[in-house]
């Protein structure tokens, strides 16, 4: 199995290799050079298995020669054992036709922790054959860094520095990234937006000497590993549905593209998807995108849903790399305009995604109304993001089951669910003294030499 990047210009690589590299050299991202197929009856033999059995049938064939059968059931059983359900991924029906896929069963509450934690594993197990140490540097709305913090804490080869928006995460995501006390995580609370942040991770991605020097790594969805271990929810949940024997829908709350570029990634694999629909916040580049084939930029707003207060969603360049007949250098020119506010997608390459992908966007005060609704009607806390994929999934609900990812554990949001509908939702026991640990946090300006300064003192030290 072999992995190309997305504008063409980069050498191919191995699964290890792309998953120790992250961002490609020429800036591109990595996907696989062809797909692996599931037959019908491979899909159907899924049906009742344990999770941790899903995900090696679904992710083996993608991995080449990187581990033995033996180091990899253990990789995904090591992964996995600190989930909270036994299911991992357990279904909720909220109504006719319309389920809701828990993905907020692991150690920080989100589905991030599914593809955290196995990378984790991974990248330990794969740098444990060679010695070699490894700095990893991550962005994130939220989510990614408390997942990536508690999936890389205290590992012996890894050094690992997460930027987070200062003032632009929850109270729980934030303390969630500053309270481990292991010495190799390091969190920077760094001035701008989510975007900003994404932004200078790229940055030191591109930038050669420091890239080399650190023997920098990535953990964003920009790691094709982490796409790849979020398909298995979408294999495990359809069959639990009635796949292959029956069609299933999907919608998916995202900011960066990454989780719904899971599922076309599992529907082109063979699982029988109907829909796949685009849920956004009020930060909707992608709903307009889909709309009116314009994808530009009009500035983040902040929102009660701040996982998905994005406005440059990273994984849309592997879906546009497809639309585009694989074509890496219209790729690289569209990647180019994207630095001047945005641009127009052709008429063949829009095709082919309305083709793909359906959407929605979901405004602030439908976010709070599902969020009360829901609990009203079924008994089911949402948490924000989570809301906003409910409400746009209603408007495509039809004959075909539908399946709404869960996102985030509503106690991650507790002020915005607590507005909604009045009950302040608990952290988990195992989380409840969470505002009692000190926090250890570095604030920084968006400067990038500073922010290389930093990490390289911090590495030294």
């Amino acid at each position: 199995m072999r992995y190309i990047s997305t504008r063409g210009q980069a050498p191919e690589l191995s699964f290890a290799e792309a998953m120790m590299t992250g961002l490609a050299r020429d800036g591109g991202l990595y996907v696989p050079a062809h797909v692996p197929q599931m037959s019908a009856q491979e899909i159907s033999a899924l049906a009742g298995l344990p999770y941790e059995e899903v995900t090696f049938r679904v992710m083996w064939p993608f991995l080449g020669d990187t581990f033995t059968e033996v180091q990899f059931r253990g990789l995904i059983a090591a992964a996995y054992k600190g989930f909270g359900h036994d299911a991992r991924a357990p279904l909720v029906q909220l109504g006719p036709n319309h389920f809701l896929l828990e993905l907020f069963h692991g150690p920080t509450l989100a589905f991030k922790d599914f593809a955290m934690q196995l990378l984790g594993q991974m990248m330990q197990a794969d740098l444990a054959k060679s010695g070699q140490r490894i700095t990893i540097v991550g962005a994130t709305s939220g989510d990614t860094g408390s997942a990536a913090m508690e999936a890389f804490r205290g590992l012996s080869n890894v050094d690992l520095f997460i930027l987070y928006p200062h003032g632009r995460v929850s109270e729980v995501q934030r303390r969630q990234m500053t309270t481990p006390s292991e010495a190799n995580v390091h969190a920077i609370a760094m001035d701008g937006d989510f975007d900003d942040c994404q932004a200078r991770v790229k940055d030191m991605f591109n930038d050669m000497d420091f890239r080399d020097g650190v023997r920098l790594a990535g953990v964003n969805s920009i790691n094709w590993a982490r796409v790849l271990a979020q398909v298995v929810y979408y294999f495990s949940s359809a069959v639990a549905l009635g796949a292959p024997g029956r069609r299933v829908s999907f919608t998916v709350p995202t900011g960066n593209f990454g989780d719904i570029f899971a599922g076309y990634i599992a529907r082109a694999m063979g699982l029988p998807i109907d829909q796949l629909v685009v849920a956004t916040n009020h930060n909707d580049i992608l709903d307009r995108a889909l709309r009116t084939g314009e994808h530009r930029t009009n500035g983040v707003k902040p929102s009660i849903s701040p996982s998905m207060d994005i406005q440059v969603s990273s994984n849309f360049e592997r879906v546009l790399f497809d639309a585009y007949g694989r074509d890496g250098m219209a790729v690289a020119q569209l990647m180019g305009e994207m630095k001047s506010g945005g641009f127009t997608i052709s008429q063949s390459a829009l095709q082919m995604l309305r083709e793909q992908f359906a959407s929605g966007r979901c405004s602030e005060d439908e976010t709070s109304a599902t969020i009360r609704a829901a609990f009203a009607y079924t008994g089911e806390v949402l948490c924000p993001h989570s809301a906003v994929g409910v409400k746009v999934a209603e408007a495509h609900l039809g004959v075909v089951p539908m399946i709404t990812l869960a996102t985030a554990h509503p106690a991650k949001f507790p002020d915005a669910v607590e507005a909604a509908m009045g009950v302040r939702p608990a952290l988990p026991d195992r989380m409840a003294d969470l505002f009692d640990r000190d926090e250890r946090l570095t604030r920084l300006p968006n400067d990038l030499a500073v922010l290389q300064a930093h990490i390289r003192e911090r590495i030294a030290n």
